[in-house]
């Protein structure tokens, strides 16, 4: 066995006290709520812990689909469909924001680099 080889540097071992089972509920329009349900690891439902919800949806846009996801903080089915809109809004705000930062950093490094003058001989 080779200690450089990345595969045995990788930990593929489940985390037997994490795991969730995931349910998946869409209004095959705009909302995708994913239902993220602790279990043990026999299977059964684990009540100790509370389950997690996730909005998903997905905005179309010149160059294609746009995936939108926000964890929701509701501890009711029906009150991460309330929170739903919102959650969506917010990672929208914020998809928005950073891809400004993106663009204002890359015109940044542009600026740097067009403004650098090249002496021919030096």
């Amino acid at each position: 066995m080779n200690e450089n080889d990345p595969n045995q540097q990788i930990n593929f071992s489940v985390a037997a006290n994490n795991l969730y089972r995931e349910e998946s509920v869409t209004d095959l329009k705009t909302a995708s709520i994913r239902t993220l349900i602790p279990i043990k690891p026999d299977g059964s439902n684990d009540e100790s812990r509370e389950k997690i919800f996730v909005g998903h949806t997905q905005l179309m846009s010149p160059q294609g689909m746009v995936p939108l996801q926000s964890p929701l903080q509701a501890t009711t089915f029906e009150e991460a469909m309330e929170k739903f809109p919102a959650a969506m809004k917010q990672a929208l705000s914020e998809m928005i924001e950073n891809a400004k930062k993106m663009q204002q950093e890359q015109e940044r490094m542009q600026k740097n680099t067009d403004s650098r003058i090249i002496v021919p001989g030096r």
